[in-house]
C-alpha cells in the first residue's frame, strides 16, 4: 500500500520473556513496513531485555528503553510516547499480537475514514494459539459512549498525531487506555471501528505487565 507515513508502535514489557518473542516477530511480519516498534522495560528480572536485544541487533527499527525503577506500564507507555518519532501512535503489548496486514488495512481504513483514531476487533487466545473467543468492536465510539464503557481494545487502537497531537496516557495504575482514548476523542469526537479481528491478545494465568 501507499506509505501514510511512520507507525511508532508502543509496548510495555515486564518479565515478558515467555511471550515477548512472539509479539516481536508479530511486527516484524507486517505488510507495512513503515514502522518503529519502542519497547521500554519496567526492570525485568527476567531474559526480557536480553531477548530483546538480540531483535535489535536483527532490526534497527526496534528501540529499547529502559526505567530505573518499577512504575507500571501506563509510564512505561509514555515513556515510548515520548520517544515516538511517527505521524501514527499504536499500541502492543508484550502479551499481543498482530495479525500480518493489521497496519496495511487500518491505516488504509484511517485514510478512509478521515479519521483520528480508529480500532479493530481483536481474538483471545490460549498460550498454544488456540482462539477462545472474538471481542466485536462497534462501528464507531464517541465520548459519551465511551464514559459508560470502554469499547476499545489498546492491542487495536491507532491515533495520528497529525489530528490530534502527541497524546499520553494518564498516569494511572490500572485503565490507563481507557483515560487516553478519551482524552482523544474530546479532540476528534468520533473514532472508527474496523470490524475484522486483526490483532490476538494471549490470556495468561498470571498479568504480564506491572
Amino acid at each position: 500500500m501507499d506509505n501514510l507515513g511512520l507507525v511508532s508502535i508502543i509496548t510495555p514489557s515486564y518479565n515478558s520473556s515467555s511471550f515477548i518473542a512472539g509479539t516481536i516477530e508479530s511486527i516484524l511480519s507486517q505488510t507495512y513496513l513503515n514502522w518503529e516498534l519502542l519497547i521500554t522495560d519496567d526492570c525485568s528480572t527476567d531474559r526480557s531485555v536480553e531477548i530483546i536485544e538480540r531483535y535489535i541487533q536483527r532490526d534497527s527499527r526496534i528501540k529499547l528503553f529502559r526505567l530505573e525503577k518499577n512504575c507500571g506500564a501506563g509510564v512505561c507507555r509514555n515513556r515510548s510516547i515520548s520517544e515516538a518519532k511517527g505521524r501514527f501512535i499504536a499500541f502492543c503489548d508484550s502479551d499481543d499480537r498482530w495479525c500480518p496486514e493489521k497496519l496495511e488495512k487500518q491505516l488504509a481504513f484511517m485514510r478512509e475514514k478521515d479519521c483520528a483514531l480508529s480500532y479493530t476487533s481483536y481474538m483471545t487466545c490460549d498460550e498454544s494459539g488456540k482462539i477462545s473467543s472474538i471481542v466485536i468492536g462497534k462501528r464507531r465510539e464517541t465520548y459519551f459512549s465511551m464514559r459508560c464503557d470502554d469499547g476499545i481494545g489498546c492491542l487495536t487502537a491507532v491515533y495520528d498525531t497529525e489530528k490530534v497531537g502527541k497524546v499520553f496516557m494518564p498516569e494511572l495504575r490500572k485503565r490507563q487506555d481507557w483515560g487516553l482514548w478519551l482524552t482523544i476523542l474530546r479532540r476528534c469526537e468520533v473514532a472508527y471501528g474496523l470490524k475484522e479481528p486483526l490483532a490476538q491478545v494471549l490470556s495468561l494465568g498470571i498479568n504480564g505487565l506491572s
